[in-house]
């Protein structure tokens, strides 16, 4: 279930984002054009956004969530 009351990520703060994939593993990548790639609107899984701290996106997808 999507939530509806998501707080707006500021992507002028983000430097990176750490995608988490389902079996353990992650990458992470800079987010010059990044943010065009990924829709996190339209993405399935949760977002922990620590940008005000660090910079850093953290996307775990359904199924590691």
């Amino acid at each position: 279930m999507k939530k509806i009351f998501a707080r707006p990520i500021d992507f002028s703060k983000v430097e990176t984002l750490v995608y988490h994939l389902p079996d353990g593993p992650a990458f992470s990548m800079e987010m010059n054009d990044v943010a065009e790639l990924f829709n996190f609107d339209m993405e399935f899984g949760d977002i922990c956004d620590t940008s005000e701290i660090d910079g850093v996106i953290h996307f775990f997808p359904k199924g590691n969530a």
